[in-house]
C-alpha cells in the first residue's frame, strides 16, 4: 500500500478560518504564508481535528463571530473522504466505494505524531532515541548491550579505583634493598656459631697437640744424651716425633681462625632485619596485588570494548530512517550531534524522517513555524522532502514568493470568499 497524503482540504468556520480551499503538493512542501493571527496554523489544527479525532479537536473550534458550524472536507490519496460537520462535528468517511467508515480506519494510516509533531521534538533526547530504536527494532538489543556496558563500566571504575589505591599503598611502604630476602634465623644463626666455635677449638686443640709433641721431642733428645743405651729405641722414637712435628708444624702454619663477630652482630639486629625482610615481602605483596587488579582492569576494559563494538554493530546494521541518525550513549545523534547541538532545520529534518517511519503508510507531515529556516535551507528540505515521497504541510510567518498560499483573515489572498450558506441548510461535502 502506498503511503496516504492529503489530497484536498476545504473548511470553513473553523477557529480563525473562513473559508480556505488547498490542494496541497503530493511531495515536498506546500508552505503557507501570512501574517501573525491570520489563520495559518488553523489550518494545521483543522487538519489534525479531522484526521487524528476528537482528541484534537480545539478548545473554541467555531469562528468568533459565526453562528454557523465548523465544517471541514479532507479528500485523501486513497480515495478516502473525511468530513466534519453540523453542530457536534460529527466525523463521516466515505471510501471510494460509497461505503460509510470511522475513527478506526483513519488511525491505521495517520500517524498520530504527523499530525502533532511538537510532540516528537519535546521529548527528551532519551525518548527520541527509543522512538528511533522502537522504528527499527533493535531497542530492547541495544537496552541490553547499554546494562552491560553500565555494569561493566561500573565494575572497570570499582577495580580501577582499587588498583590505583593498592598501587599507591604500595608505593607508601617502607623497602630495604639491603635485607635479605627470607627472615633470619636465630636457631641458624646460633648453630653456624657453634660451629665455627668448634671448628676453632679444634684448631686450639691441634696447636696444643704441637706444643705437646715439641716438649716430648725435647724430652727425648736429653734422654738420648743421658742414656745411650736406650739410643737406638730413642733414635727410632725421636724420627717419628721429628716426623710428626714437621707435619703438625706445616698444618698449624696453615690454620686460619673464622670470625663470629658478624654473627654477633647479625644475633643482636635480628629483629631490626627481620622487620626489613617482612617490610619488603608486604610491598612485593601489594605490588602483586595492585598487578593483578591492574590486568583485571585490563580484562574489563575489553570486556567494555567489546560491548561497544557490538552496540555499533547493531546500530550499523539496522536500517535507519535517515543517513547519519544514530543511538550514543542513550541519546538521539545526527552526524554526531545531539539534539541540543543540531540546528532547527535539522531538528526538524530528524523529526520527520522519524515520525514517517514509525507508520510508512502515513506520506504527510503537519509542520508549524517554518520560518525558523532560511530559504536555502528550506528549498534543501523540500528537495529532501520530495526524495522521500513525503508530503508536509507547513506554515510560515512570510508573505513571499516561497509560499504555496497566503492566508489573510481566515482565507485566501486574492480569492473571492465563497458565498456562506444559511445557518439552518445542509452542507454537503466540497460545497461552500
Amino acid at each position: 500500500m502506498s503511503a496516504v497524503k492529503i489530497a484536498a482540504l476545504e473548511a470553513e468556520n473553523v477557529k480563525r478560518i473562513r473559508a480556505v480551499s488547498l490542494e496541497p503538493s503530493p511531495t515536498g512542501l506546500t508552505v503557507i504564508g501570512g501574517n501573525n493571527n491570520q489563520g495559518k496554523t488553523s489550518i494545521l489544527d483543522t487538519i489534525a481535528w479531522a484526521l487524528g479525532g476528537d482528541r484534537y479537536r480545539p478548545s473554541n473550534p467555531t469562528r468568533d463571530g459565526s453562528t454557523i458550524p465548523p465544517r471541514i472536507k479532507i479528500t485523501l490519496s486513497n480515495g478516502l473522504i473525511v468530513e466534519r460537520f453540523g453542530k457536534n462535528s460529527a466525523l463521516k468517511v466515505t471510501d471510494p466505494n460509497g461505503q460509510k467508515r470511522g475513527q478506526q480506519l483513519l488511525n491505521s494510516f495517520v500517524e498520530e505524531l504527523a499530525l502533532n509533531l511538537p510532540k516528537f521534538m519535546e521529548q527528551s533526547n532519551r525518548d527520541k532515541a527509543e522512538t528511533l530504536l522502537q522504528v527499527i527494532g533493535v531497542g530492547d538489543q541495544l537496552h541490553t548491550l547499554e546494562l552491560q556496558e553500565n555494569e561493566l563500566y561500573n565494575r572497570r571504575h570499582a577495580i580501577g579505583q582499587i588498583a590505583d589505591q593498592k598501587k599507591k599503598f604500595a608505593l607508601e611502604m617502607p623497602y630495604y634493598p639491603d635485607a635479605p630476602a627470607e627472615p633470619v634465623s636465630a636457631y641458624e644463626l646460633i648453630q653456624r656459631q657453634q660451629a665455627i666455635l668448634a671448628h676453632n677449638g679444634e684448631n686450639q686443640r691441634k696447636r696444643q697437640q704441637a706444643a705437646q709433641l715439641e716438649y716430648q721431642c725435647n724430652n727425648a733428645r736429653q734422654r738420648i744424651e743421658s742414656l745411650e743405651e736406650e739410643l737406638l729405641h730413642l733414635q727410632e722414637q725421636y724420627n717419628i716425633l721429628c716426623t710428626d712435628l714437621e707435619i703438625a708444624r706445616k698444618s698449624a702454619a696453615e690454620l686460619q681462625d673464622e670470625s663470629t663477630a658478624q654473627i654477633e652482630q647479625d644475633l643482636e639486629n635480628i629483629e631490626a632485619i627481620n622487620v626489613k625482610v617482612r617490610a619488603n615481602s608486604d610491598r612485593e605483596r601489594a605490588e602483586q596485588d595492585a598487578e593483578q587488579h591492574a590486568r583485571q582492569y585490563d580484562d574489563l576494559t575489553d570486556q567494555l570494548e567489546n560491548v561497544r563494538k557490538a552496540k555499533i554493530d547493531l546500530l550499523a546494521d539496522a536500517v535507519l530512517p535517515l543517513e547519519g541518525l544514530s543511538v550514543e550513549d542513550g541519546e538521539l545523534t545526527y552526524h554526531g550531534k545531539k539534539w541540543d547541538g543540531m540546528s532547527g532545520s535539522d531538528q526538524l529534518k530528524v523529526a520527520t524522517a522519524i515520525v514517517r517511519a514509525l507508520n510508512p503508510e502515513c506520506g504527510f507531515v503537519l509542520l508549524d513555524k517554518l520560518e525558523q529556516m532560511d530559504l536555502q535551507t528550506m528549498q534543501t528540505f523540500g528537495q529532501w522532502l520530495e526524495t522521500q515521497n513525503l508530503q508536509a504541510i507547513a506554515t510560515r510567518v512570510s508573505t513571499g514568493s516561497e509560499c504555496t498560499i497566503i492566508i489573510e483573515d481566515g482565507h485566501v489572498a486574492g480569492e473571492a470568499l465563497p458565498e456562506i450558506p444559511a445557518a439552518n441548510s445542509n452542507w454537503k461535502a466540497g460545497v461552500f
